[in-house]
């Protein structure tokens, strides 16, 4: 049986060592193509390397602000359930749900654009053509933005090229990165952009941006139940009553004070955003040698398909 096999491995392997051959014969009869296309693809790939814009990435390390105290934290305690009838809402409510709140504030839609409107960064964000890093100032696509006039060019039929607050979110988005540390708690707020000043200044104006936010947020809502308390201290004649809601208006009023004399009310910066040195993208080598690659397999491709639709014939 062994004598038997013998005959139609060795068949086998002499098929496989001509096909070998016959492949490596069609390539040597098209060497000049192979290489000049492998030298083609790879100035190809040169260029367009060249051609992608610097892309640098500021980062911030944020940790959750601390909250207040654990005298604020026995009221709540005391008088949580009677608050939560009032409709008032007490400080104390946990660091993490703060955080949590920071977070999501950051991916929304409505913080974004008003955080693009206000810091006016829509010409920065959709036009930037490029970054003169010896200048130290950003050039803007000429066919999209005037930037002497301060205004975007029409698209067509007359129509100014203003871009949308969905397209502008979009965009703000896909350079945007808040990733928190589920051990430490700790946030980190990434942004990249063709300048490195702007990514570093965007960054910080995010981190102060929401903690404003929350904390205006919160004092409105303290101020609210201040009015409110008050309004229902008039109305109860009763001494214990009245006590309650006097406690509960100083908590409130504690709360005003906590935000208005601390900055960093959500987000504590341990390691604020800095001017980045070195970009973060593209790799051009990769590019090169990717599209290197790429141009010389299809090419090598295209030649056993000639080859054997020829043959064929």
């Amino acid at each position: 049986m062994t004598e038997q096999n013998e005959p139609a491995l060795d068949r086998q392997s002499l098929e496989e060592e001509l096909d070998l051959r016959e492949l490596f014969s069609v390539f040597w009869s098209n060497r000049r193509l192979i290489v000049g296309a492998a030298i083609g693809s790879g100035l190809i790939s040169v260029a367009v390397a060249v051609m992608q814009p610097n892309i640098y990435t500021a980062s911030a390390l944020l940790a959750p602000a601390e909250q207040t105290g654990s005298e604020v934290g026995g009221l709540m305690r005391q008088y949580g359930g009677l608050a939560s009838l009032a409709g008032i809402s007490l400080p104390g409510g946990g660091e993490g749900s703060r955080t949590q709140l920071g977070i999501h504030l950051l991916k929304s839609r409505a913080f974004v654009a008003g955080f693009i409107e206000r810091r006016n960064l829509l010409p920065t964000l959709m036009a930037v053509h490029s970054w003169n890093s010896d200048l130290g100032e950003l050039k803007f696509d000429a066919s999209l933005f005037n930037e002497e006039q301060g205004v975007w060019l029409p698209k067509d039929e007359g129509k100014y090229g203003k871009p949308s607050q969905h397209e502008a979110y979009k965009a703000f988005m896909s350079k945007l990165s808040v990733s928190q540390n589920k051990q430490t708690s700790y946030v980190t707020v990434t942004f990249e952009h063709q300048s490195p000043i702007v990514a570093a200044n965007i960054t910080d104006w995010l981190v102060q941006d929401v903690n404003s936010a929350v904390k205006e947020q919160d004092v409105r809502e303290a101020l609210r139940s201040i009015q409110y308390l008050h309004d229902q201290v008039e109305k109860t004649a009763l001494a214990d009553l009245q006590a309650i809601f006097f406690e509960l208006i100083q908590s409130q009023t504690e709360r005003v004070m906590l935000a208005e004399v601390r900055p960093e009310y959500v987000f504590k910066v341990i390691d604020p955003a800095v001017v980045p040195e070195e970009k973060s993208a593209p790799s051009r080598a990769i590019i090169c040698i990717i599209g290197t690659l790429l141009g010389t397999l299809l090419v090598l491709c295209g030649v056993l398909v000639r080859h054997y639709m020829w043959w064929r014939k």
